[in-house]
């Protein structure tokens, strides 16, 4: 029998996915050294837009398999969070704006004409893991939060710096996010280290985590091959 990780054997094993978070990918170096052109910069953000815009969905499934009422009341918050509430439009629309302010309508975002097979397929993979595997396993995928504040800061700085259309208030989707996950994902975390309580539990938890990244990285894979597409 395979022994049960320690605690912070087991965190270790979590965190030591930082380096396939998708912020390495060549796509985001480029994005945030200012290498975008205007279509790039459309391109990701239309496609982006179908991540957020299925996000609830992925969240309402993972609430719907799991029958502990304490979970399901700490989770519930990330639906009006991203759908929004009365006097908060949520992060969709928060995103929504970020597409307007690089150029796009909202008609060609709601209508999907730019997004990308690709990253429709792999979405519709996140989500459909969230649906069919059990609700550990698909709250440990969302763990890629305690890797994202960093990221986030940086790329306010970084848009702001390189793409001097986009305003300050354009980047609210980040700004907003940003305090969401300053606790590193501890709360998705807690909940982790809490009921994956043997060792198969464990690893389903790390293979979960690094599933998310590969979700990630494959979205970005599909923008960068569509935005480099030289003719001919």
């Amino acid at each position: 029998m395979t022994t049960l990780l320690g605690e912070s054997e087991f965190i270790g094993a979590l965190r030591g996915l930082s380096s396939s978070y998708w912020g390495a990918h060549p796509f985001h170096r480029r994005l945030h050294s200012g290498a975008l052109d205007r279509r790039e910069l459309r391109l990701w953000a239309a496609n982006r837009w179908y991540y957020q815009r299925m996000l609830p969905q992925k969240d309402a499934a993972i609430i719907s398999n799991c029958p502990l009422p304490e979970v399901r009341r700490a989770w519930v918050d990330r639906l009006a969070y991203h759908d929004g509430t009365p006097g908060d439009e949520g992060g969709i629309e928060r995103w929504m704006r970020l597409c307007e302010a690089v150029g796009l309508t909202r008609e060609e975002v709601l209508d999907e004409r730019h997004l990308l097979p690709g990253v429709r397929f792999a979405v519709d993979a996140y989500v459909t893991f969230a649906r069919t595997k059990p609700w550990t396993e698909a709250i440990a995928s969302g763990l890629t939060e305690m890797f994202a504040g960093h990221l986030m800061t940086r790329r306010v700085t970084d848009m702001l710096a390189h793409y001097d259309w986009i305003r300050a208030e354009d980047l609210a989707y980040f700004t907003d996010r940003i305090e969401a996950v300053s606790g590193e994902g501890k709360g998705t975390l807690d909940i982790v280290v809490r009921y994956a309580t043997t060792r198969e539990h464990q690893d389903a938890a790390v293979a979960a985590l690094r599933f998310k990244c590969e979700v990630l990285w494959l979205m970005l894979d599909a923008i960068e091959r569509a935005a480099v597409t030289v003719p001919g």
